[in-house]
């Protein structure tokens, strides 16, 4: 029983951490960005809300099996949390002042647009970025044509357009700050955040 709370308050913990993030998000966007920000926190306090009601949920459910179904049940979720983790840990990469999608980013794609067609009531945040070469406001602009090459990939795949937003961080959010291209590859990216 022990196992399950801690599993039960680290799915919370994840969640809120997701929420935080989301709602942390430097603002970069136009005049826009303020509406767009309110319906983000009212939405971020309902995927929170939801989230502390499934794992209630789970926990009372969990109560109520016999070991053997608790330990299959846990092993499922903690199968379906990997595949959450998968799904905002894998980024995909862009060549140098180009955002079309190249062959491995699609294969990446595919595998979000299924788990998005699995899973309907789950939202994503595509963000675009780029490496420090060129000014702020040109990789501003290429940050989002690469976020909406991510997003038209996947509406074409059949996730609902609806429930995709994008966002550029244009070269604002290095995971790597040295002057090589090996460091500037891994900038070139576009990521994804679950709401």
């Amino acid at each position: 029983m022990g196992k399950s709370k801690a599993w039960v308050f680290g799915a919370i913990m994840l969640a809120m951490l997701l929420v935080l993030g989301v709602s942390c998000a430097k603002k970069t966007v136009t005049m826009e960005a303020e509406p767009m920000e309110e319906e983000r926190a009212v939405e971020s306090a309902a995927a929170q809300q939801s989230a502390e009601e499934a794992a209630a949920a789970r926990e009372a459910k969990l109560a109520q099996m016999s070991e053997a179904d608790r330990q299959r049940e846990e092993a499922a979720m903690m199968a379906e949390e990997a595949r959450m983790r998968a799904f905002v840990d894998e980024h995909i990469h862009f060549d140098f002042d180009k955002y079309d999608l190249k062959p491995k980013a699609m294969m990446i794609l595919d595998e979000k647009a299924a788990y998005l067609r699995e899973h309907p009531e789950v939202r994503v945040l595509i963000e675009g970025h780029c490496d420090e070469r060129g000014t702020n406001e040109y990789n501003l602009a290429l940050g989002d044509r690469r976020a909406n090459s991510a997003k038209n990939y996947l509406v074409r795949s059949g996730v609902a357009e609806s429930r995709i937003t994008t966002i550029s961080y244009g070269e604002e959010q290095p995971l790597c700050t040295e002057h090589a291209e090996s460091c500037w590859w891994r900038n070139r990216r576009a990521q994804f955040q679950v709401r």
